[in-house]
């Protein structure tokens, strides 16, 4: 029979969402233990991803910089160079005279910062090393979940792995991602919205410098994005801001096509048709690697919460990248919940732990926030790229209000503030 380990806390997932909330319960000394079907890297593996260009980057908010501050890790992304701070965003369709621009040329300040995945998780599992959190913190790698049982609400949720252990806890945290185990199993449905849309991701070499500026085209294709990339070869360095992480939305037979191309060995073809996609914002590109794609999608669970158990990040809502806010508001998921899990932990003299009406609360919080997103999301993508978006009217009023948009300072300023998480 399996030994069964009792916890309060059990995640699954140990992406960056589930692992920046282990470590923020076990920095407030609650005990938690997290669950990675992922193998542990050894100090070399890291090494040899650290040394590799990744063309995907998160555009992480001030929020969930100081969300990443508070649990060390955005200390030691910093003190490893491997990020590209932006001071300003540009938004700009190809036909039309609209064009917003967030940020101020004059006195620069910091509006987010580009990280690619694995060095803000190499970060976090750096700080789960430590002495003060490894009293509170469990880390189980390499293991997947195989079984979930609730036990009634005094008892929580009783999982198993497939070596054979068990695990039992009060709050159970699904933060596996959109194809999440937990919210299947605990049969939590879904919203879901195809948008018939591939995403190509690379990593290019522009002939121009970046200058601190994350820019987003809108075509009637759909958008592209040319993300500020950090520098991390000598050679890099003493040519700064040239690279750019590209996220390129377009109809999936015309994504297909491009990427068949790729895979018979012609990328000459993606550079050049880049390059005119961007209207060489950044004038010529001179190198591309890393090239991936993916599916776009919408999805968003229908409830957030049960007995013993909350949904966080991707396992609960997951939204187009046209604004780069998919981990961002899984960031504000994680604060939100820290935040309400210790007040009624503190209310009630630390004997309820993860409640319904806590988990709840949650839920309130949270989920009509992330479906304004996801919803706000849909209707941009549907205002700028499909048949209803070469509509002459409606590429009239669409320049037009963005022109009139760009105009009003106390509006931008609004807007930048959302993109903020502040």
């Amino acid at each position: 029979m399996a030994t069964v380990t009792a916890t309060d806390t059990l995640i699954i997932g140990g992406g960056i969402v589930g692992a920046t909330l282990a470590l923020k319960l076990a920095l407030q000394q609650q005990p938690v233990t997290l669950i990675d079907a992922r193998p542990a890297l050894t100090d070399a593996q890291w090494q040899y991803k650290l040394e590799q260009r990744d063309a995907r980057v998160f555009a992480l908010s001030i929020a969930s910089i100081e969300l990443l501050k508070q649990v060390g890790a955005w200390q030691l992304i910093s003190q490893s160079g491997r990020k590209a701070d932006y001071t300003q965003m540009q938004v700009w369709q190809q036909d039309g005279k609209g064009e917003l621009k967030f940020g101020d040329e004059q006195i620069p300040k910091l509006l987010g910062s580009m990280v690619e995945p694995f060095v803000i998780e190499h970060a976090l599992y750096q700080c789960m090393q430590q002495e003060s959190v490894r009293q509170y913190l469990t880390v189980v790698s390499g293991h997947k979940v195989t079984e979930l049982d609730w036990f009634g609400a005094q008892q929580g949720y009783r999982v198993h792995l497939d070596n054979g252990q068990a695990y039992q806890a009060k709050l159970l945290i699904g933060a596996d991602g959109r194809g999440s185990m937990v919210r299947q199993q605990v049969s939590i449905q879904l919203d879901t919205l195809d948008y018939h849309q591939i995403a190509i991701c690379c990593a290019i070499n522009t002939e121009q410098p970046h200058q601190a500026t994350a820019r987003q085209l809108m075509l009637p294709t759909g958008t592209l994005a040319l993300l500020p990339l950090a520098d991390i070869t000598e050679q890099d360095k003493a040519n700064p801001q040239h690279w750019q992480s590209v996220v390129w939305s377009l109809p999936s037979n015309r994504a297909r096509e491009l990427l068949d191309l790729v895979k018979e060995g012609d990328v000459e073809t993606l550079r050049q048709e880049l390059a005119a996609a961007s209207q060489y914002a950044l004038g010529d590109i001179k190198q591309i690697e890393s090239i991936a794609s993916f599916p776009l999608t919408a999805q968003h669970a229908k409830h957030y919460v049960k007995d013993n158990l909350a949904l966080i990040g991707d396992a609960a809502h997951g939204v187009h990248p046209l604004a780069g806010q998919g981990l961002n508001l899984g960031m504000l998921d994680v604060a939100a919940l820290v935040d309400i899990l210790n007040e009624d932990y503190q209310r009630s003299g630390g004997r309820c732990w993860g409640k319904l009406a806590t988990l709840r609360r949650y839920e309130r919080t949270r989920r009509p926030h992330n479906a304004v997103m996801m919803h706000s999301f849909s209707l941009i993508n549907w205002l700028f790229a499909g048949n209803f978006a070469a509509l002459r009217p409606v590429q009239q009023i669409r320049s037009e209000g963005m022109y009139q948009v760009g105009k009003i300072r106390p509006l931008m300023r609004f807007f930048t503030q959302k993109a903020s998480g502040l």
